[in-house]
């Protein structure tokens, strides 16, 4: 077996001891260990600080949030764009719409890339989108852009989720409301939808009004459809998993 060479080196008043050659290198690969423990360590303490802030957020830091002040542009705009429409301006409701659903598809992003995702937040962006498309259903009924039996299959749906979820989390059955898969598709489809009555009433087309006409009834078929999927999700929810989960 064949023996590394030693250096060995001594001064006046020490013996520096015999080492192998590979031991710088194994020395340097220890420093590397630590400077990554190390690095590991740091981006750790950052995560959990991240995900576990020691002070938490005030309520005002909450509203000073960018994305928390997008969602209350939204609110603010509301008065605005019903004024429009009522007042045969349809062409700024559809501008101040349009710029309403670009805050709303930013926030979001906005709140994970800057780490303010808040409770408010979590309450604030369901209510403004809620209230904006509900406002907009009842205007456009108003004026004649949207037949009524489509508003009232709407908000009977929205009133009758708003009820069973009230009454859940006051009796503290149930306090964590997921919104279903068919639920989302409901809001997406009302969003394009209403984008397109408006759209139509600016400039009319037969291929737009043609859309216009089945979005319309696919709204109608999907309010009591995901009304009733979320109905069944919750009651699942509560036979099957535990009291202390939900």
């Amino acid at each position: 077996m064949q023996i590394p060479p030693l250096r060995c080196g001594t001064t006046a008043h020490s013996i520096e001891p015999c080492e192998s050659a590979e031991a710088p290198l194994l020395s340097k690969k220890r420093r590397g260990y630590r400077k990554n423990a190390a690095y590991n360590e740091k981006t750790l303490h950052t995560i959990l600080l991240a995900r576990n802030p020691l002070q938490p957020m005030t309520f005002f830091d909450q509203l000073r949030a960018a994305p928390n002040l997008l969602t209350m542009l939204r609110l603010i705009a509301i008065p605005f764009l019903v004024m429009a429409m009522l007042d045969g301006r349809v062409e700024v409701a559809l501008l101040i719409f349009v710029v309403a659903g670009a805050t709303d598809a930013v926030d979001g992003r906005l709140a994970r890339r800057l780490n303010q995702s808040t409770k408010l937040g979590q309450f604030l962006d369901p209510i403004a989108d809620k209230l904006m498309l509900s406002t907009l259903f009842l205007t456009a009924t108003h004026i004649g852009l949207v037949p009524l039996y489509v508003t009232v299959l709407v908000f009977a749906r929205d009133l009758g989720i708003l009820l069973i979820a009230t009454l859940l989390f006051f009796s503290h059955t149930v306090r964590d409301f997921r919104p279903s898969s068919l639920g989302k598709v409901n809001t997406l489809v009302q969003i394009f939808t209403m984008l397109v009555v408006m759209v139509t009433a600016v400039r009319t087309t037969p291929e737009l009004t043609l859309l216009r006409h089945w979005l319309l009834v696919g709204i109608a078929w999907l309010a009591p459809l995901s009304a009733g999927q979320y109905a069944w999700l919750v009651t699942r929810r509560i036979a099957t998993e535990p009291l202390e989960a939900l």
